[in-house]
């Protein structure tokens, strides 16, 4: 089976960032004499790593995160949020409820730059089933009639969640990792451990303390494999969107995986790369997203607006081969 580019992209980025924290371990953890279990498995679309010295961790996060996946993945057709694409309205599970509505008011504070119903815009391009193409304008105008969060209608009396309009879909790449880390670090808080590093191919939970230390972790170069800046980590969560984790090339140009709602193409902000620390794994997997689509003056003014988040944000004119 041939493998796409952004396919190709997004196993070099899994195979950087597991050299990096492989890297950190042992230049950083080197001269301690503790034990850290760590366990690998590919849920989500991407590689998980769990880093924790508590030698159960990694269970109790790969269980939850499975949970999540189930309810939320539009690549399994029994999940919620494929019945609901389907059906157009259906009654869900509290936890896609729940996510469904942080979504529309990450929407609404973000003028509409993080938008969970670019659905059909993502199948449009070809990101979904990796069959990329170029959509005719018409194409693109005709699909945008059915993207809009104030398409989405919820009902909090029975959880139930329906479409206004028929052929509206949801996607939900955007948040439900970040959501699936924050389940899992309430999980085991629930179980006693303190202390845990959650890697989700680049979204990160850093839960408590490496012996006595903050976790590191690295942010990549978006053109390069190169180490970026280290980041120093306790209780907070990572979260980077990239125009270099999926994507196509045609004609010279690059088009990436994350469409602005508004002009149904992909982002074209400036921006090569943002990454977003916070409080939780919803908000800076949102906010990543959000921000790469507003741009660097309105995305920071964004973030702003969420206490204690910070952001790093590399912009095309400063990294050469802007391909």
């Amino acid at each position: 089976m041939k493998t796409s580019r952004s396919q190709k992209s997004e196993v070099r980025s899994q195979i950087f960032l597991f050299s990096v924290f492989c890297f950190l371990f042992s230049a950083l953890c080197g001269c301690q004499n503790q034990r850290l279990y760590k366990e690998t498995q590919v849920m989500m679309g991407t590689f998980v790593q769990v880093t924790s010295p508590e030698k159960s961790a990694a269970g109790i996060v790969f269980s939850e995160i499975k949970r999540i996946e189930d309810l939320l993945s539009k690549y399994n057709p029994d999940s919620e949020v494929s019945r609901l694409n389907k059906l157009g309205k259906l009654k869900v599970s509290p936890d896609t409820f729940y996510i469904i509505k942080k979504s529309k008011e990450f929407c609404e504070i973000s003028d509409g730059a993080f938008d969970i119903s670019v659905g059909p815009l993502v199948d449009l391009w070809g990101f979904t089933a990796q069959n990329y193409s170029i959509p005719k304008d018409e194409k693109i105008k005709n699909t945008l009639n059915l993207i809009g969060c104030d398409k989405i209608i919820l009902k909090y009396n029975d959880n139930v969640v329906e479409f206004k309009t028929s052929g509206t879909k949801i996607d939900l790449g955007a948040i439900a990792k970040g959501y699936a880390l924050d389940c899992a670090v309430n999980k085991l808080k629930e179980r006693g451990i303190k202390n845990c590093l959650i890697n989700a191919g680049g979204q990160v939970y850093a839960l408590g303390e490496k012996f006595g230390l903050p976790w590191k972790v690295a942010i990549r170069n978006p053109r390069s494999l190169r180490l970026g800046e280290i980041l120093a980590l306790k209780d907070r969560s990572i979260s980077t969107s990239g125009d270099y984790e999926q994507y196509f090339i045609k004609g010279n140009l690059r088009f990436c995986h994350i469409l602005n709602p508004k002009t149904g193409y992909p982002a074209d902000s400036g921006i090569v790369s943002v990454t977003v620390i916070a409080p939780s794994g919803l908000t800076a997997d949102a906010l990543s997203t959000a921000i790469f689509v507003l741009g660097k003056g309105k995305g920071i003014a964004l973030a702003k607006k969420f206490p204690g988040t910070e952001v790093r944000i590399i912009e095309k004119k400063d990294v050469q081969n802007n391909r």
